[in-house]
């Protein structure tokens, strides 16, 4: 092979892995963007238990306060 059949050949190359990176990037700009929304629906999945559970505790509450009043409720539990 001669010095320029090389250096074509070693462009070709480099042209290749430059378009190849190229997809890799694309396609990892695309994985990014996706993962941030999952995050943001797990956020906001997260929120919404936490609300539910408050929900509940305030429900807890309440209920034990009207077997209180009602005297369903042992004191002493």
């Amino acid at each position: 092979m001669t010095e320029d059949n090389v250096s074509n050949l070693i462009l070709e190359h480099l042209r290749s892995i430059r378009s190849t990176l190229a997809r890799h990037d694309e396609q990892f700009d695309t994985m990014i963007m996706r993962l941030g929304s999952i995050e943001s629906q797990m956020a906001g999945v997260h929120a919404d238990i936490a609300g539910l559970n408050l929900r509940m505790d305030r429900f807890e509450n309440r209920l034990a306060r009207i077997e209180r009043r009602l005297e369903l409720r042992d004191e002493t539990a």
